[in-house]
């Protein structure tokens, strides 16, 4: 008969071998991963541009800006195209509920270098540092990683995940099943075309549910195509939620050289570890009120209406700051946007009175953003010069080439009229140029203070 010490000791052992075996199993998974991280091109954010904030309820989140490029052809580079797909995705740190927020890629907005162009020619302009600074100083955000993909990578995620069911009206059939064409050319893979096109819910492959989310000649236009990019990325996270380890490392294997972030190694791995706890709940557009025009030199644009009282609901949505006044920064571009429009500023005073802070709201003649530099975390003020005007405040109403114009839709309550979506084909189309501002060239001779009292040296160009 066995003493009982013995048997304490046998058990103990047991479980101690069970320990050494799951730390050993839990390095390997590790190790797994950590070289399939390093498929990844990573690339840090050099110079990002940051409004000076006071916030203290932006403390509590992660942003991120989720870029989606349109790389097409042989020699195509996710450097060197515009951005169709801008998404904000914000992490609320305490809850894991993450909010999207789709940024319209006609916005009129300062891209950078005192240029005012639509949102997606950013990314052209100057890569992912440029377009995040357009973010960052035009929406008061302090956003410092983003992640960039294209189709092909897109197609590869959904076809490795099993494919997505979408519920689709007819007329998202027809125009799905005529994107595919060109989808399917640019990434090399395959589909089936839907018939008869009738509405119903389907299970789409990756060329299907990418081409899906590239429509844009249904009632909404672009608006609405912004939508259905958001619910494919809502319905990747609850099929990747639910997928085998095998599934997930076939995907690490095929996707991640096509995907460039500036996230480390350490960041990725803790948000993979908990992804079971992330929910992606609430989406919206930006700008939620906008007014869509033909500017001359700009095309087809759409106006926030107005930048500053966007940003102040922008802010609303994302932290729960129902006091946010925006920065003088923000302030001047949402003047400067308005005269390009001939849009009504009033409701930008009224919406700074009676805040608690910074109730002067004060816009000011120049813009005077924040370089962040990530290497050493250090803050330093720079001059932008005020932007040259050299626009042309035109208010004509075109028809686009689908043949049709959207006087109906409305989006968050606020209705579109006049909207055009000239300037571009669906085959083998190429995004109009940022172009540089031929206006007068403005001088100044004064100088700025911002809010918090501080002097800043003049200037002049």
């Amino acid at each position: 008969m066995a003493r009982r010490g013995t048997k304490k000791r046998i058990l103990l052992f047991v479980g101690e071998l069970l320990i050494l075996l799951l730390l050993i199993g839990g390095l390997f998974v590790y190790g797994q991963i950590d070289s399939r991280l390093n498929q990844i091109d990573g690339e840090e954010l050099e110079n990002v541009e940051m409004n000076v904030v006071a916030s203290e309820k932006m403390t509590g989140y992660q942003n991120i800006a989720l870029f989606g490029v349109d790389s097409r052809g042989e020699g195509s580079e996710m450097g060197v195209n515009n951005s169709d797909t801008i998404i904000i995705a914000s992490i609320n740190n305490d809850t894991k509920a993450v909010k999207l927020v789709s940024i319209y890629r006609d916005t009129l907005l300062n891209i950078g270098n005192s240029s005012y162009q639509k949102a997606n020619a950013a990314y052209m302009a100057g890569g992912a540092s440029q377009a995040v600074s357009m973010l960052n100083t035009n929406l008061d955000l302090q956003i410092q990683d983003y992640v960039t993909v294209d189709m092909n990578a897109l197609v590869k995620v959904i076809d490795l995940l099993g494919g997505l069911t979408i519920e689709m009206t007819a007329d998202e059939v027809v125009h799905m099943n005529n994107y595919c064409v060109e989808t399917s050319e640019i990434t090399g893979q395959d589909y089936t075309r839907i018939e008869p096109e009738v509405a119903g819910v389907y299970d789409l492959n990756g060329v299907q549910a990418t081409s899906y989310a590239r429509i844009r000649y249904t009632a909404g236009l672009d608006f609405e195509r912004t939508e259905r990019q958001r619910l494919i990325l809502q319905k990747l996270v609850q099929k990747a939620k639910k997928s085998s380890l095998g599934t997930l490392s076939s995907i690490m294997d095929e996707v991640f050289p096509l995907v460039k972030t500036s996230l480390s190694k350490s960041q990725i791995f803790d948000m993979g570890a908990g992804m079971l706890s992330y929910t992606f709940d609430e989406t919206c557009g930006f700008p939620y009120e906008h007014t869509d025009k033909t500017i001359e030199g700009k095309g087809d644009v759409v106006l926030p209406n107005t930048l500053y009282t966007n940003v102040k609901e922008l802010h609303k949505f994302l932290f729960a700051d129902d006091t946010y006044n925006p920065s003088d920064v923000v302030g001047h571009r949402s003047q400067k946007i308005a005269e390009m429009g001939n849009l009504d500023t009033s409701k930008d005073n009224e919406s700074s009175q009676g805040d608690s802070t910074d109730t002067d709201a004060e816009v000011t003649d120049t813009d005077t953003p924040t370089v962040y530099n990530s290497e050493s975390e250090s803050y330093h003020d720079t001059q932008t010069p005020e932007e040259t005007s050299g626009y042309d405040n035109t208010d004509n109403y075109q028809q686009d080439n689908s043949g049709y114009t959207d006087s109906s839709y409305t989006d968050n309550g606020y209705s579109d009229t006049g909207y055009s979506d000239t300037g571009y084909s669906d085959d083998y189309y190429s995004e109009p140029q940022a172009q540089e501002p031929n206006g007068d060239i403005y001088q100044d001779t004064g100088s700025y203070q911002d809010s918090n009292g501080v002097q800043d040296q003049t200037w002049t160009e």
